[in-house]
């Protein structure tokens, strides 16, 4: 931790630029095909690498916390996705990818322009239907169109491949759980000596949150939008995901997420109100991953022996105290930090807050019927529903017929298809940084079998994180705060890796500022 905490001055203040080193760049300095090759930031990557710890685990997690083969199916996925599809996607300009960047979240015009947003809401904050015919369709780069086919395929992936590869083992314990006899490991045995959590806690829990999620909607129903229904069918929605999406995440340490689906239902059944949708999505996702974190935390506490009813105490103050932190600090970087969130605004960019935005405007705002449906241009990427629903099939199919080759039953479809699901945000330096500390990590504890390795890996990833957490708020209460900051060609804010023309359009005649023309 001490180590971690000395060393991230370097990338996080004096020399930036390490947390994505992207040296084919320099071999182009005017080219826009190298500077998207080489960018770890907004192209493929290629030999791009991040010497941050922040930049290897912020979006994916430790990689010292992942099981191998779940490091080796993210990394096939990311590979596939990044290395072939999207390459293919874009030089055959599909969709019209060159009229826009080659890896970008924002929203465009059809002649590559950014889309104006604000001129498209009308006083409601809804859908302004003559402004966005005046203005045109709104079109995203095609990775950023691909990602959501990807997500749609993960999705159908998840349900198929639990039911093919755990349907069994599901009832069988379902059977177990509800059963009068209960099979009892050493560790149940041992909690048994403490009080459990009585039932009716979680359901006083729920039944007043719900409660006070219905009554918050319908009574400023202008500002939120949903509706009482919305919040029955997103808790639903959870309800019923927690426990396929709870099997992926236990046995791979990766979460396919529903923000996807939840975003795309509440879209088509009540379009053109981007608050109800970003509602409806934090009801429904948020609370699926909340639930899985709770669960996590209980499993801990289960082999630690703490006792239940101290676990549940925990987190529910914790809970509570986090609601007051987080919305007080939210409340003052709003009025600390002059245009919070501007895509011009240094390291004040907010990606994954730029993400959640784009996402309300293209599910929300514009509904996905425009977009994805009859009126838009994208309705082919529905075709991932089905693809996504095939792959574990094929998989489980050859899993059956040749039961000697055990890595094919590592194959693991959900994984795969979703590798990328974090992108964006996330960027390619991410992965392939992440990928590489996985693949060493996994080399280590595997060929060598080093057991100082396996008894220590959890602490030294925790080290790490705490170590790089606590220098990030010593700068930026020390420094970022009272805009102290260095400015030189290894760090600089607007140009953080030195590859400013990979976010070019290539397309003949798209006229965007500091790009050249072709």
């Amino acid at each position: 931790m001490i180590c971690s905490f000395a060393y991230y001055i370097l990338p996080g203040y004096l020399f930036t630029m390490l947390s994505s080193f992207s040296w084919i760049c320099w071999l182009g300095s005017k080219s826009v095909l190298v500077q998207q090759l080489g960018s770890g930031l907004s192209g493929f990557g290629i030999g791009a690498v991040g010497f941050d710890w922040a930049t290897i685990s912020s979006y994916l997690g430790s990689p010292l916390a992942s099981p191998w083969f779940a490091t080796a199916n993210v990394a096939v996925g990311f590979f596939l996705i990044m290395y072939v599809m999207t390459p293919l996607c874009y030089w055959l300009n599909v969709y019209n990818a060159k009229n826009f960047p080659l890896y970008s979240n924002g929203l465009y015009t059809a002649t590559g322009q950014e889309y104006k947003i604000l001129e498209i809401i009308n006083s409601k904050f809804h859908l302004d239907r003559d402004a966005y015919a005046k203005h045109g369709a709104v079109h995203m780069s095609t990775f950023f169109a691909m990602t959501y086919g990807l997500g749609f395929a993960t999705l159908s992936a998840t349900v198929v491949h639990v039911l093919l590869f755990s349907g069994s083992d599901l009832w069988k314990q379902s059977k177990m759980a509800f059963g009068a006899r209960r099979k009892m490991d050493i560790h149940t045995r041992l909690m048994k000596t403490y009080k459990s959590v009585p039932m009716w806690w979680f359901v006083v829990i729920l039944v007043a949150n719900i409660a006070a999620i219905i009554f918050a909607c319908e009574y400023y129903n202008a500002a939120l939008q949903l509706r009482w229904w919305g919040v029955l069918l997103a808790c639903a929605i959870a309800f019923f995901f927690t426990l396929p999406i709870g099997i992926i995440s236990a046995t791979t340490n990766q979460q396919p997420g529903l923000n996807v689906i939840t975003e795309y239902i509440i879209g088509y059944l009540y379009p053109e109100r981007p608050v109800a949708n970003m509602c409806f999505k934090v009801y429904g996702y948020i609370s699926m991953a909340q639930a899985l974190t709770f669960l996590a935390d209980f499993k801990l506490g289960h082999y630690m022996k703490i006792p239940p009813r101290s676990m549940f105490m925990a987190q529910v103050v914790g809970t509570v105290v986090a609601v007051f932190v987080y919305l007080g600090t939210a409340w003052w970087m709003m009025d600390a930090v002059p245009n919070l969130c501007a895509a011009d605004n240094g390291p004040w960019r907010c990606p994954q807050d730029s993400v959640f935005f784009n996402a309300s405007v293209i599910w929300g705002l514009v509904g996905p019927r425009r977009i994805f449906g009859n009126l838009g241009e994208y309705g082919n990427v529905n075709w991932f529903f089905l693809g996504g629903a095939v792959a574990p099939l094929v998989v489980w199919i050859f899993h059956r017929a040749f039961p000697s080759k055990t890595w094919i039953g590592l194959i693991h479809m959900p994984i795969m298809l979703g590798s990328t699901a974090m992108m964006p945000p996330a960027s390619a330096v991410n992965y392939t940084s992440w990928i590489i500390v996985g693949f060493l990590s996994g080399y280590v504890l595997f060929r060598h079998r080093t057991d100082w390795w396996k008894r220590y890996n959890y602490v030294l990833s925790g080290g790490l994180d705490a170590g790089t957490a606590f220098m990030t708020l010593l700068i930026f209460f020390g420094l970022g705060f009272w805009n102290v900051g260095l400015l030189w060609w290894g760090s600089n804010p607007d140009n953080q890796e030195g590859c400013p023309l990979a976010s070019c359009p290539t397309a003949k005649g798209i006229v965007v500022d500091g790009c050249p023309v072709f």
